[in-house]
């Protein structure tokens, strides 16, 4: 009686295909619906197959491509000498892991590593792990610092500060994450970000809290569209599927549901637009920054009536 679970057969099959050249390095390893379709298993088990080879070092999740065959690793890193280590040079190899393969990647050994540096050696310039994530993002923001005095007008600057982050959170996917609004971590870099904000919304007649408020609103709508992008790269990575083919493998049970009649304004829309994030931020930014306006010309009027 076979016992050997179907994944680990199909993961030797393409383990197979890799050791004798059919599939070579960069090529694109059976999709999750190509492995469902061909073995006839269920979107897990195929999902499991694909986990499964990364796991084993075969196989790496590229965004936008899939699940490739990964290229045999490179010959050892030349050994960096201490002296060229700086807190730095090691914020900056975290980053670059963090920003190809997720925060999870990132450990002191890994970057280690990456640097050709010994694990140890790190430690003189971070404690751990959390004193490195912290460091990371104190680098990324100060990378990302708007300008003083900024562009004139309120909405401009308000407009300026909220695509500087959007556009931060979209090369450094990991950063969102980090960002509490009701226990953020202590950088100094990105309290920058929410004093220029306050010094924006400054002489518009708002209180103190609401100020206070509008700085806090307007960064968690960019945060929480952010935080969109950073889990569909977290379920590619983890599924091997970019999002046009999980939306493929679901195509079948999609249209059922919404051939039942009970969601009929739902099945008039295009999908397609509620993918473009850059499309919702831009409405919502709209929109909030059109009510903010009338309450300021309110405001106004107020001050000037007897």
């Amino acid at each position: 009686m076979d016992t050997v679970p179907p994944y680990l057969r199909i993961v030797a099959s393409i383990r197979d295909r890799i050791a004798d050249g059919e599939l070579a390095p960069g090529d694109r390893i059976p999709s999750a619906r190509q492995i469902v379709r061909e073995w006839g298993v269920a979107m897990a088990t195929a999902t499991k197959v694909l986990a499964t080879l990364r796991q084993e070092g075969l196989a790496e999740a590229r965004t936008g491509v899939g699940t490739v065959v990964r290229a045999p690793s490179a010959p050892p890193v030349r050994r960096t000498a201490e002296g060229a280590l700086t807190r730095r040079r090691v914020a900056e190899a975290g980053i670059a892991i963090a920003d190809e393969e997720g925060l999870g990647a990132v450990s002191m050994r890994r970057v280690a590593a990456d640097l050709g540096a010994g694990v140890m050696s790190l430690y003189r310039h971070v404690a751990g792990k959390d004193e490195l994530v912290l460091l990371m993002a104190r680098e990324v923001f100060a990378r990302n610092q708007p300008p003083v005095p900024g562009p004139p007008g309120w909405r401009a600057k308000l407009e300026l500060i909220c695509r500087l982050q959007w556009n931060t959170y979209r090369r450094h996917p990991w950063l969102p994450g980090l960002v509490s609004m009701t226990r953020p971590l202590l950088i100094p870099e990105a309290m920058a970000h929410t004093e220029w904000t306050l010094a924006a919304l400054d002489g518009l007649g708002l209180g103190a809290d609401e100020r206070l408020r509008e700085a806090m609103a307007l960064p968690a709508l960019v945060r929480g569209l952010a935080l969109s992008v950073t889990a569909e790269l977290e379920a590619e990575r983890a599924s091997g599927l970019t999002n046009q083919q999980w939306w493929l493998a679901l195509s079948g049970e999609v249209g059922a549901v919404l051939g039942t009649g009970r969601f009929p304004h739902l099945a008039e829309t295009d999908g397609q637009v509620a993918e473009d994030l850059d499309g919702v931020l831009d409405l919502g930014l709209t929109r909030h920054l059109d009510g903010l306006a009338l309450r300021v010309a309110r405001l106004s009027r107020q001050r000037k009536s007897p």
